[in-house]
């Protein structure tokens, strides 16, 4: 079982005004089968935390450890922290025409598990797991997010996680845009990765709604840069009810 240890992180981007801090000492543990919802406001640092781990050369880390099963992450480039088992969902995919899901998805296995998977196999596992998500089998002919829907996008992202099988995945903001039957069958196929892998989930999101199908271990309040609070699912229905204003009035 992995695990994912985030020690007083510090990060920084440069913005137009000159070199910002954003994260400002970050600690955090995932273990794998477990869920922490990361919940905070706009601009609280919570997209930053999901590219730094991942590896997004915009930001700079200037303080601090993250260890993937004892093994030093901030060493890593980007496609070693993804061999090692990070993966990461991101909040607006990008478009890559030319290149199709299918063949996005079988390369992408390849390089992630170092060698090719059996065609008959893979072939199953896709379409079973495309099946799971409600996706039309024309859907692995399109080019990658190329007129993608908000949901589709989503799907796409969870589809992957499925069939990579991460050891800790990033779920940045997948509720974003989402309608309601979207949403279900979004964290239904998170709910299924888990069971069937015990990946280490961290699931950012502003709103409780995703939390009443992906049920949360560890909920953390995200404030400037830093951790403010955590607690269990409860700490999830304080914050729908009060919102974030203490903690942004102590945070100031």
């Amino acid at each position: 079982m992995s695990v994912l240890e985030i020690t007083n992180l510090h990060a920084t981007v440069d913005a137009p005004e000159g070199t910002k801090e954003i994260l400002k000492g970050v600690d955090l543990t995932i273990r794998g089968g477990e869920t922490h919802a990361i919940m905070g406001p706009n601009g609280s640092g919570k997209s930053t935390l999901a590219y730094a781990l991942a590896g997004h050369p915009k930001y700079q880390i200037t303080e601090g450890s993250v260890t993937l099963d004892g093994e030093d992450v901030l060493e890593m480039s980007v496609d070693e922290r993804a061999r090692a088992g990070v993966f990461l969902a991101m909040q607006y995919p990008v478009e890559v025409p030319g290149v199709t899901v299918s063949n996005f998805l079988r390369t992408a296995k390849t390089a992630v598990d170092g060698e090719a998977p059996s065609l008959r196999t893979w072939v199953k596992d896709v379409k079973g797991a495309m099946d799971d998500l409600r996706m039309d089998p024309v859907f692995a002919e399109r080019n990658v997010n190329e007129g993608f829907s908000g949901g589709e996008k989503k799907r796409h992202e969870i589809l992957q996680m499925q069939l990579l099988k991460p050891s800790i995945a990033i779920l940045d903001e997948t509720d974003s845009g989402l309608d309601v039957d979207a949403l279900r069958i979004v964290s239904e196929g998170v709910n299924r990765a888990k069971e069937n892998t015990e990946v280490g989930i961290m699931l950012i999101t502003h709103y409780t709604r995703i939390l009443n199908y992906v049920k949360p271990d560890f909920v953390h309040v995200f404030v400037n840069g830093r951790i403010a609070e955590q607690g269990g699912p409860e700490l999830a229905e304080r914050l729908e009810n009060e919102g974030y204003d203490r903690f942004l009035a102590a945070a100031n």
